[in-house]
């Protein structure tokens, strides 16, 4: 009778209900080889388009989004081959302050990083499921998903 392997697969998860901790995540990617890393944190604000902001609710479907996540972290990956990379997107009732994304890259060298990281958070606001619903004194609205549909 063979041997059988009993090693459990890492399911890697985009997206959280919980607070996100940046430092966190840079201890989970930083490398002995790295010279540098990048940090990026989206951090809900108190306006958008000349709108008094209190709270953001982000939703998504989640399925897709992690997909989606997983092929851009793939295609950056594969563009950037020394960047070592984490993100995680948050999900739920956000306020004013929270950090609603946080993306890390790091490489042995600087540009690789920053350009890594840009690549990351705009094919990420470009193509993933995810949507916000801000409120503010004069009520909610969903925005962000206008024109593309």
């Amino acid at each position: 009778m063979p041997i059988m392997d009993h090693a459990v697969a890492l399911v890697q998860s985009y997206l959280t209900d919980d607070p996100i901790d940046g430092s966190a995540l840079v201890k989970r990617v930083m490398r002995p080889s790295d010279g540098a890393y990048v940090l990026f944190e989206g951090i809900v604000r108190n306006h958008h388009e000349g709108k008094a902001v209190e709270s953001i609710f982000y939703d998504a479907y989640r399925p897709m989004a992690e997909k989606e996540i997983a092929k851009i972290v793939g295609e950056v990956q594969s563009a950037y081959a020394d960047v070592a990379l984490a993100v995680v997107h948050r999900l739920g009732h956000l306020v004013v302050g929270d950090t609603s994304i946080a993306i890390v890259t790091a490489s042995p060298h600087r540009a690789e990083a920053f350009a890594a990281c840009r690549t990351m958070i705009d094919r990420i606001k470009e193509t993933v499921p995810i949507w916000k619903k801000e409120r503010g004194p004069g009520g909610e609205e969903w925005v962000g998903w206008q024109g593309k549909c």
